[in-house]
């Protein structure tokens, strides 16, 4: 039993040592960050031997210029590159946030650590058309998470949010011919998409529209005089007829007009057969 608490308290006492030691050498680097689903390296190489600790645990080591895993977790997602030294994590995810202690074995104790943090990447911006006029159009900007948000015209920002699900701009007819972009961006990167507004706002739509009227207007005007005139034409033929027809002279029982034609004289009736008609009667 006694020989149990001195191995023991011998345990305790070279780790603390170690604690110490690490502390006393220990130089911390700047943050470093990962995207979900994304790759990393750690920029701390390990030629020959060493070891890699994930919060003061060891998870892998370097010996004999071969990569032996402490945790089997990382079997998969860890590799180390012999040429280089440098140890590669695949596949991040958000769980593989922490800190990353290289403890390289050059001939004394050094190492070094890195903040690593990994991000979902950011969201894909999506853009919709909300209203349009003949001088200007409302453009919205979404995505699916909140994240920061930002129209640029050029290399101006029009509109922008630290956090937003959605962002409004308006796009004027006389600025068609700007660069316009949406961009969503996290501490992870960004995603931008390009809009062309001549599309999204159909200013090239409404030109085409405008100029093919100006076209035929002409054209529709003059056939519009032309169909009048042949109306009116028509109309005072068919009273110059309707007249002829009705204004034959009739004397002594002969048509004494030559335009009437034949078929109107037939209709014609003369004074003699105004007169002969009763006397008819009045013999039967």
């Amino acid at each position: 039993m006694f020989r149990s608490v001195m191995e023991s308290s011998l345990k305790i006492f070279y780790f603390s040592i170690v604690l110490i030691t690490l502390s006393a050498a220990h130089e911390v680097k700047k943050n470093l960050t990962g995207i979900v689903g994304g790759n990393l390296s750690l920029p701390e190489p390990v030629l020959e031997y060493g070891f890699l600790l994930k919060s003061m645990k060891n998870i892998a080591l370097v010996k004999d210029r071969k990569l032996r895993f402490v945790e089997e977790i990382y079997m998969n997602k860890l590799h180390w590159n012999r040429n280089s030294g440098l140890f590669t994590i695949t596949d991040l995810q958000r769980n593989d946030s922490g800190i990353y202690t290289i403890d390289s074995k050059r001939g004394r104790v050094f190492t070094t650590s890195h903040n690593l943090i990994v991000y979902d990447p950011p969201p894909t911006p999506a853009v919709e058309t909300l209203t349009v006029s003949s001088e200007s159009c409302w453009l919205i900007c979404s995505v699916d998470n909140l994240t920061s948000l930002l129209w640029y015209k050029d290399e101006e920002i029009l509109n922008q949010s630290s956090s937003a699900v959605y962002l409004p701009i308006t796009v004027y007819r006389q600025d068609r011919d700007s660069s316009y972009r949406c961009v969503a961006a996290n501490l992870a990167g960004n995603k931008t998409l390009h809009v062309n507004v001549t599309t999204f706002c159909w200013f090239n739509k409404k030109e085409s529209s405008d100029h093919q009227r100006y076209y035929w207007a002409p054209i529709v005007f003059s056939s519009f005089i032309l169909i009048f005139t042949l109306v009116v034409w028509m109309m005072i033929r068919k009273e110059n007829t309707t007249r002829q027809t009705h204004g034959c002279i009739v004397q002594n029982g002969w048509d004494s007009s030559s335009l009437c034609l034949t078929t109107v004289r037939y209709n014609c009736l003369t004074h003699a057969e105004h007169a002969e008609r009763p006397k008819a009667r009045n013999r039967i």
